[in-house]
């Protein structure tokens, strides 16, 4: 009995012995499986060949599976990796093989759950290939292209589509920097038409730029300078037409006032949707000074504008002096709350402002002809006239009849109406004596009275009005909530200062 027990545990020991001997089984994650297969190990080798930067032994390490095992279930993987060893090796050229290989893989294998990565890694390269808002901004357009790509694909992957509105916020902040300096410049050379084409696309486009406010400004500067480029020329005359002039005062007049409604819708936009940022005041100040009623922004706007600009991060000391020598933009100031949008409105052109402005100015009967028809007597049409009779009498119009000849002969057997018989009965005249109602007929009949409860005509009821100007007062934010919402600037040491 002895014996047998210590047989037993000398067993179980040298059973231990032997297991620890063997080799373990290496377990991938990715395909969740652990197995000493060949296209396994060749997989884990590639691996951890990518882990120690030996990119070309293991893009040979891959392509050696992919060519040996067609069939295996580590195909996908290797194509990804493929890919991913392009990519951690960097280099303009390994970023387009890269790309390449990730579109490959979507190609090939749309339905796996690593096909939104390889589409974020797409968009990744050429985020990483962008340049700043006064170069070449070729790979920003791709980039913004590629993320939206990605956010109306693959909505089911929220980490990933999370991931990409933040970076396409980044990309759209620098794209609108584009347009915003492009404006700028047209309006400094005085050409308004194109720099009010570039400015209104792009507040249209880019609603979350950091520089919102300073387009919308810039805009209704553009207006102005209009304004008083138009008040400069004289009006034209027959008898002589000095070069550049307008047409008719009244011309000129619709002219003016189509500017200046431009000019204040551009500083109404400032107020309502931006009224926190900086130009807010100064759109106030420009709208006093065109004579144009000032708008007042509703609570949900300000919280809305102050989160976008709680969210946006000034740059360091550090990172304005690198910003000098490197290659990529600075996108600290992009918006990191919101929705960026992913369609593009219809551009505006230079020469569609021009005729927008003078068709405004001159109405619908200066720039198209249209003819225009009115339905007199609508409904069911009257019965029709008895028809005529010989033995009808003709109705004689005033001012004689019809058939009337100014030099026809009397006939003397015509029949004339005879005269009145004096023994005819006549009305009597009005009994001076007869009695009669005092007052006048408005007085004798008096109107009923007023009900209480009844909406009389002309008004609107007084209870639903007093709630919805209550309502709308209560939306409306105040001069203390606009005011503490704005970000205090520093000023004079403090800007180097940070303490």
């Amino acid at each position: 009995m002895l014996r047998r027990n210590s047989v037993v545990p000398a067993l179980g020991i040298l059973l231990a012995i032997t297991v620890a001997c063997t080799n373990k089984k290496a377990v991938n994650p990715l395909a969740n499986v652990g197995s000493k297969q060949p296209d396994k190990v060749l997989f884990d080798r590639a691996m951890d060949a990518m882990k120690h930067n030996r990119f070309d032994v293991a893009r040979m390490t891959l392509q050696t599976l992919i060519n040996t095992y067609p069939d295996s279930e580590f195909i996908a993987r290797a194509k990804l990796a493929e890919g991913d060893s392009w990519y951690a090796e960097g280099g303009s050229a390994s970023l387009a093989q890269a790309e390449q290989d990730y579109r490959d893989f979507q190609t090939f294998f749309p339905n796996m759950p690593e096909a939104a990565e390889a589409q974020l890694k797409i968009a990744n390269i050429q985020y990483q290939q962008m340049e700043k808002s006064d170069r070449d901004y070729t790979h920003a357009k791709r980039a913004e292209d590629e993320y939206r790509n990605l956010i109306m694909q693959y909505p089911d992957n929220p980490k990933l589509v999370k991931e990409g509105k933040r970076r396409l916020l980044e990309v759209q902040e620098v794209l609108a920097d584009r347009e915003f300096n492009i404006g700028r410049f047209y309006c400094l050379r005085q050409s308004y038409p194109a720099s009010i084409a570039r400015l209104q696309t792009l507040v249209e486009k880019y609603p979350l730029y950091s520089r919102a406010d300073e387009a919308l400004y810039l805009l209704g500067q553009n207006y102005e300078g209009q304004i008083a480029q138009l008040r400069s020329r004289p009006v034209c005359t027959a008898a002589n037409v000095p070069p550049g002039c307008v047409g008719r005062e009244t011309d000129k007049a619709n002219y003016l006032a189509v500017l200046t409604k431009q000019a204040a819708s551009a500083y109404s936009q400032i107020i309502t949707r931006y009224p926190v940022m900086d130009h807010a005041d100064e759109a106030k100040k420009r709208l006093a000074a065109l004579h144009q009623p000032i708008p007042r922004p509703t609570k949900a706007a300000v919280a809305q504008n102050r989160a976008e600009e709680e969210s946006r991060k000034e740059a360091s000391t550090y990172e304005r002096l690198m910003g000098v020598v490197k290659k990529g933009p600075d996108v600290s100031q992009a918006a990191k709350v919101g929705e960026p949008p992913l369609v593009d409105p219809t551009p505006v052109a230079g020469p569609d402002v021009i005729k927008n402005t003078m068709r405004q100015a001159m109405g619908p009967a200066g720039g198209e002809k249209s003819l225009t028809g009115e339905i007199v007597n609508s409904g069911t049409p009257p019965p029709n006239e008895p028809a005529p009779r010989s033995d009808a009498t003709l109705a004689t119009p005033p001012n004689g009849s019809p058939f009337t000849r100014s030099n026809t002969n009397v006939d003397p057997n015509e029949l004339k109406p005879t005269a009145p018989d004096p023994n005819d009965l006549k009305p009597a005249a009005p009994d001076p004596n007869e009695l009669k109602p005092t007052g006048t007929p408005a007085e004798a009949a008096a109107a009923p009275p007023v009900q209480v409860n009844e909406i009389q005509p002309g008004q609107t009821s007084s209870g639903n009005g007093a709630v919805a100007s209550s309502s709308s007062s209560a939306e409306l934010a105040s001069d203390k909530d606009i005011s503490s919402s704005k970000k205090k600037k520093k000023k004079g040491l403090k800007k180097v200062v940070a303490f």
